[in-house]
């Protein structure tokens, strides 16, 4: 019994010792965040909006002249120049009629000269009254309409000549020539609706890009308020992402813009030409246009990580305030741009954004601040510059 009552002692004092170590350790540290300093810098604002390729030229092919097909002169898909020519229609019947008129023309040029001779001769007779005055006027009037009948039948030579070589199909312009609807043996009729092919230029190709009513607006007012500022030509470039993601690799200029909105979808179509050399881009293609609107040049800008939402759907940010402490604060988180978040409300140039370590920080609890990864590429950049800066001052001297 004694040695058991020997145990409490020992282990009170134990105890004792143990609440003395914690009381000497202190309160612990307090925690380590990431932190981004604001600084502003000139940022170019980009729309990516949904747009579709078109051809830059159009031309489908229609028989002129009424026929049976003798022959198509081109493979199907491949590229035509414009007076290539692409079918020959049965111009038998043409060339008859042409002979025919060739021949009206002639009699009716040999009935001209024998007009002329008479109403020439009729001259010095009717001044000595050897010739009746009626009889010079219808020599007269029989000359004019001999010369209007050879107007007349030179006229019918020149349609008929022209039907001739409308029996020769010729491409109107450059392009690629798609599949045919028409085989050798069809006939075919003059003016027909259905074309006989179609041909599209797709070097150059047309971009028609969809862009809100809304959205113009803000960028014009942003333009107008200096928020914006465009390029020196004022006209934007374009680049573009395919269907599968890929990045288009030559970019296009902005040329045209409709002048009205469409009233069913309330936007405005843009259309940018882009060269297709290798001919990638074909019409109707589905693609993503990134349109450079114009440049910000004091924009702040957030890491997309260091920006999250409130229950009520808000953007907020978590900063470090003078007293090294947290504060949250409401943003406006504008559009994102190559993983950062332009931020256009709530922060101000020097403040510092918590970018990680947001689960340790807590508004109101004191935070360690230490430069995030892009604080440190920024600082570094910063030094080179002013070093280049420098160097140059000393060359000069």
């Amino acid at each position: 019994m004694p040695a058991k009552n020997n145990l409490f002692p020992g282990l009170a004092a134990a105890l004792l010792l143990a609440a003395c170590g914690a009381d000497n350790q202190g309160p612990p540290p307090p925690p380590e965040v990431s932190v981004v300093t604001l600084r502003p810098r000139a940022v170019e604002i980009t729309d990516q909006l949904p747009g579709r390729t078109t051809a830059f030229k159009v031309a489908e092919v229609r028989p002129q002249v009424t026929g049976i097909v003798q022959k198509r002169l081109f493979s199907e898909g491949t590229e035509v120049k414009a007076g290539d020519q692409l079918f020959q229609i049965d111009s038998g019947s043409y060339r008859a009629a042409l002979s025919s008129a060739q021949a009206a023309l002639s009699r009716a040029e040999a009935q001209a000269v024998t007009a002329k001779l008479l109403a020439e001769r009729y001259e010095p007779l009717i001044a000595a009254n050897a010739v009746s005055k009626q009889e010079n006027d219808e020599a007269i009037a029989a000359r004019a309409r001999a010369d209007a009948d050879v107007a007349s039948a030179r006229a019918a030579v020149d349609a008929a000549r022209i039907n001739v070589v409308y029996t020769q199909v010729l491409s109107p312009i450059n392009g690629r020539i798609g599949r045919t609807l028409v085989t050798e043996g069809a006939l075919v009729t003059s003016g027909q609706q259905a074309p006989l092919a179609t041909i599209q230029q797709l070097d150059p190709i047309y971009v028609d890009i969809a862009q809100s009513s809304t959205e113009m607006l803000r960028l014009q007012r942003q333009l107008s308020n200096g928020e914006l500022v465009k390029d020196a030509n004022n006209q934007a470039e374009v680049s573009l992402t395919l269907e599968d993601g890929s990045v288009y690799p030559e970019r296009g200029r902005l040329k045209v813009s409709e002048a009205s909105v469409d009233p069913s979808t309330g936007s405005v179509v843009l259309r940018a030409v882009f060269p297709n050399p290798r001919r990638e881009l074909l019409p109707g293609m589905f693609v993503r246009a990134q349109l450079a609107q114009g440049t910000r040049s004091a924009a702040l800008m957030v890491p997309q990580r260091g920006v999250s939402h409130n229950p009520r759907g808000e953007a907020t940010v978590l900063i470090v305030d003078p007293e090294e402490k947290v504060a949250e604060r409401v943003v406006t988180a504008d559009r994102a741009i190559n993983g950062e978040w332009l931020i256009t409300a709530g922060l101000a140039a020097g403040d510092r954004v918590i970018v990680d370590g947001l689960q340790k920080a807590k508004p109101g609890s004191p935070v360690k601040a230490v430069p995030a990864a892009e604080e440190l590429a920024a600082r570094e950049k910063d030094g080179a510059a002013l070093h280049a800066t420098t160097d140059r001052e000393v060359a000069k001297r």
